[in-house]
């Protein structure tokens, strides 16, 4: 089971921890965007080659 077995928890959990992390240290932003960017390209050209 995944987190209660409710995978549509992680997200906004991430989001929400992510947010806080930002709020208190401002400098995490550019790496927290750097990663979102490289991994939403690798997702969305593994969905491509599918």
């Amino acid at each position: 089971m995944f987190l209660g077995g409710n995978p549509g928890v992680l997200l906004p959990l991430v989001a929400l921890i992510l947010g806080i992390l930002i709020l208190v240290i401002p400098r995490l932003l550019n790496i927290f965007v750097a990663l979102y960017l490289i991994l939403s390209g690798i997702i969305g050209l593994l969905g491509q080659l599918k």
